[in-house]
């Protein structure tokens, strides 16, 4: 099999480009290394990555219709595109909102054109549970959209959605759409919770956490995340999964898996909770593990482990990495 993986730079698209290799399939990335947040840690992954025969780099910026389409002689016999490259993050979105159209939504549409172009039949887009806004039915399902998502993020995603919908419609390309509910693991964003959480202890730093930390999510494991991308790309026709743990917890309670692992109180600072971030959410994963066979096989006490332990083992390099809201 031959994928091409967009943002292989990127904490998602490492770990899922990572798994298509130890598979003895072949990955070219796609990744322009861009400093929304610390690129030392994008190259470093990068560098991982270009230990695998099977592994090359393109660096170009999706958001350039000319440069993808250029990709053209590059990426013959393609299986799949498994698209990860995107602006993540609620409350950055409200700051710079048009990053965030060209980023997942132009970037999306160029391509979609590709697949057209080179009649790549299987595309999978990967989105976000925040595209369900402030939604009551709790767990969550596919069919679940009943209100307006709360940030330019959100409103992006549900735009590239849209747009890959009438690329199936119109080309006969098998899209599947995965929605994830707040991946974490090893290598992760400086600006994730489980991130920031184990480098602020560690450093005797204060947390913060908004509101009063009742609010609850459903915490998902990269390296699950991955194997549903990977499973994704034998979805037919155009499908919307859930990507969840299956089970919410509390922010509070996460800080106190994270104390129990490192032995080691948190210094906790409460603020006033942002209103575009949703106060519950919780995947119904039936669909994805009916269609796909896929489970997740992590739950929160496992994965901070095998997370915080990572942290652990690269202490050095974790303390050059600035973190960010």
């Amino acid at each position: 099999m031959k994928y091409i993986v967009t943002g292989a730079a990127g904490f998602i698209g490492y770990h899922t480009a990572k798994q298509i290799l130890e598979n003895g399939d072949s990955v070219i990335a796609i990744d322009n290394i861009n400093d929304f947040y610390d690129t030392k840690l994008k190259m470093k992954r990068i560098h991982s990555l270009e230990n695998y025969n099977d592994f090359s780099l393109e660096n170009i910026d999706l958001t350039s219709k000319s440069n993808v389409l250029n990709l053209n002689k590059k990426v013959s016999n393609i299986n799949a595109i498994i698209h990860l490259a995107a602006f993540a993050g609620v409350r950055t979105s409200i700051i710079d909102p048009w990053a965030y159209q060209d980023n997942n939504v132009n970037a999306t549409l160029n391509l979609l054109e590709l697949c057209k172009a080179n009649n790549i039949k299987n595309f999978t887009l990967a989105s976000t549970s925040s595209v369900y806004g402030d939604n009551k039915n709790i767990p969550t399902k596919e069919t679940d959209i009943s209100s307006f998502p709360l940030s330019p993020y959100a409103a992006s995603k549900i735009s590239a959605e849209l747009l890959t919908y009438t690329y199936h419609y119109h080309f006969n390309i098998n899209a599947a759409v995965l929605r994830f509910f707040t991946v974490y693991g090893s290598f992760g964003r400086p600006d994730m919770v489980i991130f920031k959480f184990l480098k602020s202890i560690i450093d005797d730093d204060p947390i913060t956490i908004y509101g009063d930390g009742e609010q609850t999510r459903d915490f998902t494991y990269v390296s699950d995340v991955a194997n549903a991308l990977i499973k994704s790309t034998n979805s037919k026709g155009y499908e919307i999964y859930n990507v969840g743990g299956g089970n919410a917890i509390t922010v509070n309670e996460l800080v106190s898996v994270i104390e129990k692992f490192l032995n080691k109180k948190a210094r906790i600072k409460y603020i006033d909770r942002d209103p575009s971030d949703i106060e519950h959410s919780l995947a119904d994963i039936s669909k994805i593990q009916s269609l796909l066979n896929w489970t997740p096989k992590y739950n929160i006490e496992s994965g901070v482990k095998k997370t915080g332990e990572w942290f652990l083992d690269n202490l050095d390099f974790i303390s050059s990495i600035k973190l960010q809201d």
